[in-house]
């Protein structure tokens, strides 16, 4: 069955038995760059809230059967929030940890997969809200790891969109008018929720307590400098500067960004960036909450056997159904 509203077609895929707390379904939309899958989970009751999710996997691995996206997808939706994950194009495959390692020249590069995660967010807000049934203006976007890069960009794609003077004057298919004389209105999410996110191309240098966190890691549980900056490269197509802040946005202007969750894991060289771009944005003038969740490694969200998946799950939940936890979007600069 395919349902048509305004410029997006959507279709249903498959549909498969949830847990009791939920059913999951997948559609197929029209994306900006062709199809795109999404993962529809929804609570057994009326949804409170809703959040539009990205995985991780270096902007190269993942799928939606992770339990970095299954997993917190549904127990997200046994708390009453309707999550739309999204498989969103992955990158070529790069040894980024190998030194010397660089990117190649054929296949998905951004802002692919940036613009994606902001068109489902645009879908699920737009024209999916009818059946999603997220009440107006509780829609949230996150994401973990690379995937919380992508919503921290898309975060500040929309935030540029939904600002007329600042419109620039190519909009991604799907996210709006392409004007400032444009009738349709660009989203933006009541709030960001970040997992251990990348958010700079040069990953921020460490405090001298988490230094001595991530001397004390294994290779394989580790990320070097070179070794993000290598990632980092796969995902811009090159290794010189990104010519676009939505592909890091860590060191941009980030006023007027929604009020922002940001979890991160404790022995993780990644949490130098999120608390990097945690200062950023309470400077900013954004609405923060940092945690670091204590006794984890990065990627804790992808293995639900640990203490720290349940607790960060619970911190999520709680932010996104909470009133008195989230603040509230500022005036954006014109």
């Amino acid at each position: 069955m395919t349902t048509t509203a305004g410029t997006t077609a959507g279709t249903t895929a498959g549909t498969t038995a949830g847990t009791a707390q939920s059913a999951v379904a997948d559609r197929v939309l029209d994306g900006p760059h062709g199809d795109l899958r999404v993962r529809v989970y929804r609570p057994a009751g009326v949804p409170v809230a809703g959040l539009v999710w990205a995985h991780g996997g270096a902007f190269a691995h993942g799928d939606l059967d992770m339990p970095e996206a299954d997993g917190v997808a549904r127990g997200l939706a046994a708390a009453g929030i309707t999550v739309v994950s999204v498989e969103y194009r992955l990158v070529s495959a790069l040894d980024y940890r190998v030194p010397g390692a660089t990117p190649g020249t054929d296949g998905v590069r951004f802002p692919v997969p940036s613009e994606e995660v902001a068109f489902a967010f645009a879908w699920a807000t737009g024209e999916g809200a009818a059946d999603l049934g997220v009440p107006a203006g509780r829609w949230s976007l996150g994401g973990a790891s690379a995937g919380g890069d992508l919503a921290a960009g898309a975060s500040l794609r929309l935030r540029d969109l939904a600002t007329v003077s600042r419109r620039p004057a190519a909009v991604p298919l799907g996210l709006g008018s392409t004007g400032p004389d444009g009738a349709t209105p660009v989203p933006t999410p009541r709030s960001v929720v970040l997992a251990y996110p990348v958010t700079h191309q040069e990953l921020p240098e460490p405090t001298a307590e988490l230094a001595a966190k991530i001397a004390a890691l294994p290779p394989e549980k580790n990320f070097p400098p070179g070794a993000v900056r290598a990632m980092n490269a796969n995902y811009l197509g090159h290794d010189g500067p990104a010519a676009s802040p939505y592909a890091f946005p860590g060191g941009a202007d980030l006023r007027g960004l929604p009020p922002t969750l940001i979890v991160n894991s404790d022995h993780d060289a990644l949490r130098s960036g999120g608390e990097a771009y945690a200062a950023e944005l309470a400077a900013a003038g954004v609405d923060v909450l940092v945690v670091r969740e204590d006794g984890t490694t990065h990627g804790h969200l992808n293995r639900p056997g640990e203490p720290g998946f349940a607790r960060s799950l619970a911190r999520i939940a709680a932010w996104l159904t909470t009133d008195a936890l989230v603040g509230t979007t500022h005036e954006p600069p014109r």
